[in-house]
C-alpha cells in the first residue's frame, strides 16, 4: 500500500464485495507501520459514506458457556434469512509467540463455508481488554462491503465486556445453566451493561436448570433497571447445537432496534460509540507517542526499576516522564 491509487483500488473492490480485498484492508487497519496507517486511514474515511447500515451485535460470557456454538447457530440461521454476517472473533494473543491461540474458523466450520458470511479472528495482541485494537475498524470495513449482521464476539474476560459494549448497538449476555450461587459470582456491572441475556445449552438434562436460570436472572433484573425505560433486558433460552431459540433471539434483536428507534435512542448510540472511538484512539495514539519519545525511552527502564524496587511511588515516575514528554 503506497499511493492514493492503491486505496482508491482497494476502497472499490472492497465495496464490489471482493472477498480478498476485504480481507487485505483488514489487514491493513491491524498494521501499526506508519505507512499502513496513514493509509489505513485514508481508506477508512473514503469508505465511511457506506458504513453505518449493519445491526452491530456483541457477545460475551465466560469461557465455556458456547459462544463460538451459539454464534454459529445465529449466523447460520441469519444467512438463511438472507442476511450477510460477519463475525469479528477477538482472539487472544499468545503472551511469548504473540501469535493467536484460539481459531475460529475451525470453531465455526459451516458457518465459515458459507458464501455470505466473513469470519475473521483478530488477535488481540496484549490490547487492554482482550478487544483488538482495530475491531472498530475492522467494524467498518465489513459493513462497506455490504455485510448488514456485524457480530463481535469477546474473550469473555477482564474489561473485554465495556470495551465491545462501547461499539455495538446491542449487547448480549450468554449464560450457561447454574445455580444461585454461580448467579452472585457474576459481575453486576457485567449484567447491567447487557440489553439481552440468552441462557444457551438449554436441552437434555439441562434443560430445567435453564428454566431455573432464567427465572433467577428476571427476577434479578427487576432490581437492575428501572421501570418505564424504552427498553427492558429480556431472559432468553435457547439451545445452540439443536438450534432452538435462535429465530427468537434474532426477532428480540429487531424488537430491540425499533424500541430504540422509536425512543430516539438508536442515533444517540450510535453517536456515543463515535465518540468512544476517539477517545481510544486519542489515549492508544498518545500513549504510542509517549513510548517513542526519546526523552521517556531515556528515563524510562531508570523509573520503572526504581517503582519496582519501591524507591519511588508510580506517581512521581508518571509526573517525570510525562514531564519530559511535554518540556516542561
Amino acid at each position: 500500500m503506497a499511493s492514493d491509487r492503491t486505496v482508491q483500488g482497494l476502497a472499490a473492490a472492497l465495496r464490489e464485495g471482493e472477498r480478498k480485498a476485504l480481507a487485505r484492508a483488514i489487514t491493513l487497519v491491524e498494521s501499526s507501520r506508519a505507512d499502513h496507517r496513514r493509509d489505513a486511514v485514508a481508506l477508512l474515511e473514503t469508505l465511511l459514506p457506506a458504513t453505518g447500515k449493519a445491526v452491530r451485535l456483541g457477545i460475551t460470557g465466560v469461557p465455556g458457556v458456547g459462544k463460538s456454538t451459539f454464534i454459529e447457530a445465529f449466523g447460520v440461521h441469519l444467512v438463511g434469512q438472507g442476511h450477510r454476517v460477519a463475525v469479528l472473533a477477538v482472539d487472544p494473543s499468545s503472551k511469548r509467540s504473540g501469535g493467536s491461540i484460539l481459531g475460529d474458523k475451525t470453531r465455526m466450520e459451516a458457518l465459515a463455508r458459507h458464501p455470505a458470511a466473513f469470519i475473521r479472528p483478530s488477535p488481540t495482541r496484549g490490547t487492554l481488554g482482550g478487544v483488538a485494537r482495530r475491531t472498530r475498524e475492522a467494524m467498518l470495513l465489513v459493513e462497506a462491503a455490504g455485510f448488514d449482521v456485524v457480530i463481535v464476539e469477546t474473550v469473555g474476560v477482564g474489561q473485554s465486556e465495556t470495551a465491545v459494549a462501547d461499539m455495538v448497538d446491542m449487547f448480549l449476555l450468554l449464560l450457561a445453566p447454574a445455580g444461585g450461587d454461580e448467579l452472585q459470582g457474576l459481575k453486576k456491572g457485567i449484567v447491567e451493561l447487557a440489553d439481552a441475556l440468552v441462557v444457551n445449552k438449554a436441552d437434555g438434562d439441562l434443560k430445567a436448570a435453564a428454566g431455573r436460570t432464567a427465572a433467577e436472572y428476571r427476577n434479578a433484573l427487576r432490581l437492575l433497571h428501572p421501570t418505564g425505560a424504552a427498553w427492558q433486558p429480556p431472559v432468553l433460552q435457547c439451545s445452540a447445537l439443536k438450534g432452538e431459540g435462535i429465530a427468537e433471539i434474532w426477532a428480540t434483536a429487531l424488537r430491540f432496534r425499533d424500541a430504540m428507534e422509536r425512543a430516539g435512542l438508536w442515533a444517540e448510540r450510535r453517536a456515543a460509540q463515535a465518540r468512544a472511538w476517539l477517545w481510544a484512539e486519542l489515549t492508544d495514539s498518545l500513549m504510542a507517542a509517549l513510548q517513542a519519545h526519546p526523552g521517556v525511552k531515556k528515563r524510562l527502564a531508570a523509573l520503572e526499576a526504581e517503582v519496582a524496587a519501591g524507591k519511588l511511588t508510580p506517581p512521581a515516575a508518571a509526573e517525570t516522564l510525562l514531564a519530559d514528554f511535554l518540556g516542561r
